[in-house]
């Protein structure tokens, strides 16, 4: 008999689509919102620069996000880390109103994350109000030891949360 006829081979597609059924829609289930949208939208229409010290910067506007659809006894560890945007890396100076390159930019260094400091919690905790990183800093310093972002000057970055379920 052809295995992939028997019933037990049956039974066992079922189970794995219906684990896979689940964790998609539970995927599915989980968002996340930015607060302040408005105000990173003007700020992106502007073309937001912000100025990094070598000892680290609060990054303004603050990143705030409202999280949902997390399983509420669950753990999880929230993270921000910082994407670069370009794929051409220049070095930028400001030229008759206008930005314009002048020349190869800094390696990009992987990106550090940083860890909410409430993390892990329990899923209600994260849905119950905003979570707030406005303890995030970040740094030119390239061998920073503070646990600061790392990120190059002249360069577009763009905020990512993670949201981890913890064991």
């Amino acid at each position: 008999m052809n295995r992939s006829f028997s019933i037990d081979s049956i039974l066992a597609r079922k189970s794995t689509v219906k684990q896979k059924i689940h964790s998609e829609e539970r995927l599915h289930l989980i968002r996340v919102f930015l607060q302040s949208s408005n105000l990173w939208r003007r700020f992106h229409s502007l073309g937001t620069e912000m100025i990094v010290t070598k000892s680290g910067r609060r990054m303004f506007p603050t990143l705030s996000v409202i999280i949902a659809g997390l399983d509420p006894v669950k753990n999880y560890v929230v993270m921000v880390d910082l994407e670069c945007v370009e794929l051409k890396r220049f070095r930028y100076s400001f030229h008759q109103s206008k930005w314009i390159s002048t020349g190869p930019g800094e390696s990009e260094l992987p990106s550090r994350m940083f860890v909410h400091s409430d993390s892990p919690a329990r899923g209600a905790h994260w849905m119950r109000a905003p979570v707030s990183f406005d303890k995030m800093k970040l740094t030119n310093n390239q061998l920073d030891n503070n646990g600061h972002i790392i990120v190059n000057s002249m360069h577009k970055y763009r905020p990512r949360v993670h949201i981890i379920e913890q064991d």
